[in-house]
């Protein structure tokens, strides 16, 4: 879907200089965490200049309303994909065309089954399961849906990344620009 089976890393971006540093790696996918209104068009036209997906954080881009219009702008802009935690986000940007990466943070097994529940509603593309060191909750995510899950949060060294794709997941997000070149 996103040329995960050929690099499973994925740079989850925050500033300027480390979406600079994701460009020039290997990496297929950038996860831009927080653009604006006013950076989203550069960011987009320079991962596509280099060959990278660029799925944009609609929960946290600055200046764009949460609503469809918002949504429309962040597709007209160019972007691949948005990543959101909230349903109605996805809903929106399904109707645009945008592949979507619903994000959830696990933190008991309520919050578990109130993901599947969301995941079942929303019909997301792939899904993030945060924190990433837990394969017990990847495995349990790739059992119950059967779609691409990417993991993040956390992940420190290559050997939590080995865990994790173990686990289930499809691809980890991560900020460490150290693991976008192990």
């Amino acid at each position: 879907m996103l040329s995960l089976e050929e690099n499973p890393i994925i740079a989850a971006v925050h500033t300027k200089e480390d979406f600079e540093e994701a460009v020039k790696s290997e990496l297929n996918v950038i996860f831009m965490m927080n653009a604006n209104i006013l950076t989203l068009q550069e960011y987009t036209q320079a991962a596509h200049k280099n060959n990278k997906k660029l799925f944009v954080h609609a929960d946290m881009t600055e200046g764009i309303a949460k609503d469809t219009y918002g949504i429309g702008y962040i597709a007209k802009m160019g972007a691949d994909g948005i990543i959101s935690t909230r349903g109605n986000i996805i809903k929106m940007a399904k109707e645009w065309k945008l592949k979507t990466v619903q994000r959830f943070f696990i933190i008991d097994f309520h919050s578990m089954n109130t993901a599947i529940d969301s995941i079942k509603s929303q019909k997301p593309d792939m899904i993030e399961v945060m924190p990433g060191v837990v394969p017990k909750v990847i495995s349990y995510f790739s059992e119950n849906t059967k779609l691409p899950i990417i993991t993040g949060g956390l992940i420190e060294t290559k050997q939590e990344v080995i865990e994790a794709l173990k686990a289930g997941a499809t691809a980890i997000s991560t900020s460490n620009t150290r693991l976008w070149y192990d």
